[in-house]
């Protein structure tokens, strides 16, 4: 009985550093539009989801994001980048958090606090281009450390 215990345990002890990538989540799947996003971070998932793909393509939409802060957030960063067949054709930053100037209520978070934000996010676009891209989006702190990356692939087949 206890060599069985412990064979399962080194079983499930290989499966799990035999594990090197974070599984894909689905954010939203509707008709001939769909959202998968998947931890680029190796050492960190996060929750994220969206009430209805359809919701993207208006002005202001609902998001809920969550996960553990395993960095600091005095300054924050991101970076996104549209990637369509393996290259890069679009790059976006922006400044999401410095001193005296910050765009976000969780700007000042500590390492090992919670980070949920529940509310409305503006994309500035009309409609999600027609095709199947990924984005890429990275956030960083003031020490150029990680605090959250996802890549993002989206399949969208609507005729606007």
């Amino acid at each position: 009985m206890k060599t069985s215990n412990v064979l399962l345990l080194i079983v499930v002890l290989l499966y799990i550093n035999a594990s090197t990538e974070w599984p894909t989540h689905t954010v939203c799947k509707e008709d001939n539009l769909e959202i998968h996003y998947k931890s680029c971070d190796p050492k960190q998932d996060f929750a994220f989801s969206i009430d209805r793909c359809s919701d993207i393509t208006t002005h202001t939409f609902n998001i809920r994001a969550a996960m553990v802060l395993r960095h600091s957030i005095k300054e924050l960063y991101v970076k996104v980048d549209l990637i369509i067949n393996g290259k890069t054709v679009l790059t976006y930053s922006e400044t999401l958090c410095e001193p005296g100037h910050s765009k976000l209520i969780f700007c000042g978070k500590k390492k090992g606090e919670h980070f949920y934000y529940e509310g409305p996010v503006t994309l500035g676009i009309k409609e999600i281009p027609q095709g199947d891209y990924t984005i890429s989006a990275k956030l960083t702190n003031e020490d150029h450390v990680t605090v959250a990356c996802a890549d993002f692939t989206v399949k969208n087949y609507l005729d606007y």
